[in-house]
């Protein structure tokens, strides 16, 4: 969800960035978004149907200025793959970019119902405002 929702503000913007989204573990690699997530975002006029699952790798500290991750465990799986502080600086707990320091994790819907993705769509949006305004 993270990732159409920041790339259609970034296009909005007209700001030019390369959005990317990984999952800190191989679960699901290769698999279409929850099929929630994609009707959600559909009633908001973002496709996301067409991305596949990846896993975070240490590659992606090269490819990218900021990693923005959903929770604190995503952001502990993250930063254990740091291979120096200039890595570590990059990463992000994502709703601290809205509310500095308070820590805020993006909850999981993923046992949840459709309330929980429009929750965390209402997030990410907020989320995704405060970064087109840093960038």
């Amino acid at each position: 969800m993270a990732e159409g929702i920041l790339r259609k503000a970034i296009e909005k913007s007209g700001a030019r960035v390369i959005v990317d989204s990984a999952g800190t573990s191989g679960y699901h690699s290769g698999e279409a978004p929850d099929f929630r997530a994609v009707r959600v975002l559909q009633k908001k006029g973002i496709d996301i149907s067409g991305l596949a699952a990846r896993q975070f790798t240490v590659h992606d500290f090269d490819e990218f200025d900021y990693i923005y991750a959903m929770d604190s465990s995503n952001m502990m799986n993250v930063l254990n793959l740091a291979r120096n502080e200039e890595d570590r600086k990059k990463v992000i707990l994502i709703m601290n970019e809205v509310e500095p320091g308070l820590n805020r994790s993006v909850p999981d819907p993923y046992y949840g119902n459709l309330d929980g993705f429009e929750e965390v769509y209402e997030m990410i949006t907020k989320a995704s405002e405060a970064i087109i305004r840093k960038l």
